[in-house]
């Protein structure tokens, strides 16, 4: 696949095709229909800190990345934003009063140089009417969301803290991590509050987890980073109850 161009801030139309016909509530339409959804969605660059919208903003945009990683962050009542998700490219993200939220809940930070590519609520509609293979994947995602909701519940009432922090560590370093001779690198600033916010545990609980892994020589961690050592072990920690 190839790349958009950050230093002209281009999105050359083959990558915009290619992200759209990868993207999950598009992943059904014809090539023609493809082509003419880009025709709807706006091209928009974003540098590295940037934020793409922030939490609280009218929710009028539904946005897929092109190119580059951002993160979702959302606001907690002590003021403190915690991390929620990282988008890689093909992701969506943002949301519409279609889909049910007015406003948006989270922020869109850019990890780094990127290219997202926007559809605004009227059109997004019209596409909705216009191919029922959306609107059916809008629904599946909805659904999805919910079963999703549902299973975190469940899982924060039978899995262990380290359980789930183990298994958030694993996520992270599907979408982010790259290796290096004997580890996998997070290469995102990953704070106890973060990991707190992902897995539904107090940032005490979280901490003590994380001072055992790194004791057991699991992970490793730094300013700004996160190693894992052993993913295997990690995956035993995963699904086995401590």
């Amino acid at each position: 696949m190839s790349e958009c161009d950050h230093a002209e801030h281009v999105c050359p139309r083959n990558v915009r095709l290619d992200v759209l016909t990868r993207a999950k509530f598009f992943a059904e339409l014809a090539p023609d229909d493809v082509a003419s959804l880009d025709d709807r969605m706006q091209v928009r660059s974003y540098e590295a800190g940037d934020a793409v919208y922030s939490a609280g903003q009218d929710a009028n945009q539904l946005f897929v990345l092109a190119s580059g990683r951002l993160k979702l962050m959302r606001p907690s009542p002590s003021g403190q934003d915690t991390l929620l998700d990282v988008i890689t490219v093909g992701g969506l993200f943002g949301t519409l009063g279609e889909l049910g939220d007015p406003r948006y809940l989270d922020s869109a930070i850019a990890l780094t140089d990127v290219c997202a590519l926007s559809i605004s609520s009227a059109d997004f509609h019209d596409v909705l009417r216009e191919h029922p293979p959306v609107a059916l994947a809008v629904l599946q995602d909805m659904a999805d969301r919910l079963a999703q909701s549902r299973e975190v519940v469940r899982g924060m009432a039978a899995d262990t803290v380290e359980q789930r922090v183990a298994a958030t560590l694993l996520s992270l370093a599907d979408k982010v991590g790259r290796e290096s001779r004997d580890r996998i690198i997070l290469d995102l600033p990953l704070t106890r509050a973060d990991l707190a916010a992902m897995t539904g545990a107090t940032t005490e609980s979280v901490s003590r987890v994380m001072s055992r892994l790194r004791r057991d020589g699991l992970v490793e961690t730094g300013r700004k980073r996160t190693d894992l050592l052993d993913v295997a072990g990690l995956e035993a920690r995963a699904d086995e109850a401590h």
